[in-house]
């Protein structure tokens, strides 16, 4: 019979981080797959850049 182990602790590869822009209402944010978020912002640019930055902290990547 076989059985598959789980993996040992801190072999798990994270997700990758994926931001996307999200509206509600007047105001503009970013998210992330890893839970991060950004302040709600009417400048729609603003929370852009505010995602840009957190991808350029892990993987250099532009928010879809």
């Amino acid at each position: 019979m076989h059985s598959e182990l789980p993996a040992p602790p801190g072999t798990t590869r994270m997700p990758e981080h994926r931001v996307a822009i999200g509206e509600r209402g007047s105001f503009a944010f970013a998210t992330c797959s890893c839970g991060w978020y950004s302040a709600a912002r009417r400048s729609r640019d603003l929370a852009r850049r505010e995602g840009a930055g957190h991808l350029a902290e892990f993987d250099g990547g532009e928010p879809d």
